[in-house]
């Protein structure tokens, strides 16, 4: 069973919006063994809209939109499916009197506009919103599938797994889809798939994606089986030889990104730790937070920008900035042993770097970077050259310092 996802409203194709909503639904219909085979990002444009929904149900068996279900006229969702369909739309009273009971409970009337929402494509079934005022619509056309679903994320969760999942699970293949996810630092992608490319190019179930960011590579092996246990069994045969190849430079086997393994590192060993970051601007200290409960064991971060700060903050000798400068190993090391000095943290990270795009000099050109780590042994820096604009250079720095961290902890630093 194939579906289709298309994502409706103007600001989503912009870089102000992300479609979350179709990571959610992904993920629900995997776990009901239906592949997601194509997704749409589209504006509020009738005509256009009309044509992708008319074309989608001409090839899938599940097509889901979500947004364009509310009551301005931008909001075209339910009269671009009425036209694919070549239905016309209806209007229920019910679902008015609905609406108009629903302000009235939070002391408002309702504007006439909202009376839109009380129209439902013809022969369509009505999902009730019990979070918001759009209802949701399931239709069926032919062989296919067409789920109306509201675009803001609380009430599109709670129509889809209340009203979705039981319809679509008697209709779903016997079959189950595993994931798993192999996450790896410190090691560029082309060498990662020249390495472990003979092993997964044997099989075309699991299917084997790598995908690449700043630092980070995800390798995701997705199989499709009659049941969980032959697709655990799948998924073991793939892995197994991909991790031994790649040995420790995996930090994740479920992936987790590295501020939850170390995080949980930290956590198991009654560890502290502290940041001093200054070319990257407190990011370190921010992905350390992103962690829920991180304060059991992340203490502070020292935003250190300035030569003046690392004096006074991180205690940091003017002798050695003057002699080293403040992009250098020496400084590197001297943040963070002051970072775990004024801090009484067990670890403590620094990063010192040229982030560009200016200010970069022959012996620290842009994208030099030093990751310092700080611990009862004393402290240790490293130098890294990375590549690109001044937020990936940023991202790239981060990530090396967490992954500092993971091999200072197990031993390998």
């Amino acid at each position: 069973m194939n579906a289709e996802i298309i994502a409706v409203g103007s600001e989503m194709p912009t870089s102000q919006r992300l479609d979350t909503n179709s990571l959610y639904l992904t993920d629900e219909l995997n776990a009901l063994g239906i592949e997601v085979v194509r997704k749409c990002v589209i504006g509020d444009e009738l005509d256009r809209l009309a044509d992708v929904v008319r074309r989608a149900a001409a090839r899938s068996d599940l097509v889901i939109l979500s947004g364009g279900l509310g009551p301005t006229e931008d909001d075209v969702t339910r009269t671009a499916v009425a036209r694919a369909l070549g239905r016309s739309e209806i209007f229920h009273p019910e679902i008015q009197d609905r609406l108009e009971e629903r302000f009235r409970a939070i002391g408002r009337k309702m504007s006439e506009i909202n009376r839109r929402q009380a129209y439902v494509v013809e022969g369509a079934e009505i999902l009730p919103n019990d979070r918001g005022t759009a209802p949701g619509q399931w239709i069926e056309e032919g062989g296919c599938v067409i789920v109306l679903l509201p675009g803001p994320p609380h009430e599109l969760t709670g129509m889809f797994s209340q009203h979705c999942l039981p319809r679509l699970a008697p209709r779903a293949p016997k079959l189950t889809i595993q994931t798993l996810v192999l996450r790896v630092a410190g090691m560029p992608e082309s060498d990662l798939d020249q390495l472990i490319s003979p092993v997964y190019k044997k099989y075309e179930n699991p299917v084997t994606t790598i995908l690449a960011a700043a630092g980070d590579i995800q390798v995701r092996l997705r199989a499709r089986c009659e049941t969980v246990a032959e697709a655990s069994r799948l998924l073991a045969e793939v892995a197994g030889p991909i991790e031994e190849l790649l040995g420790d430079r995996i930090y994740s086997r479920n992936g987790d990104p590295l501020e939850v393994v170390t995080g949980q590192m930290l956590r198991r060993a009654k560890a502290t730790l502290a940041t001093a970051e200054s070319c990257t601007g407190g990011l370190l200290a921010e992905r350390i937070t992103s962690v829920a409960g991180s304060s059991e064991y992340f203490l502070g971060g020292f935003v250190t920008y300035s030569s003046r700060l690392k004096m006074e903050l991180l205690g940091v000798s003017s002798d050695l900035l003057a002699r080293h400068g403040a992009v250098s190993e020496q400084a590197a090391e001297a943040m963070a042993a002051g970072a775990r000095q004024r801090t009484s943290s067990d670890y403590a990270l620094s990063i010192t770097g040229v982030a560009g795009p200016g200010s970069g000099g022959e012996a620290a050109p842009v994208g030099t970077v030093f990751i310092g780590i700080a611990d009862q042994s004393g402290s240790h820096a490293n130098r890294r050259q990375f590549l690109g604009d001044r937020s990936r250079i940023r991202a790239f720095a981060v990530q090396l310092a967490l992954d500092t961290l993971r091999r200072r902890l197990t031993g390998r630093l």
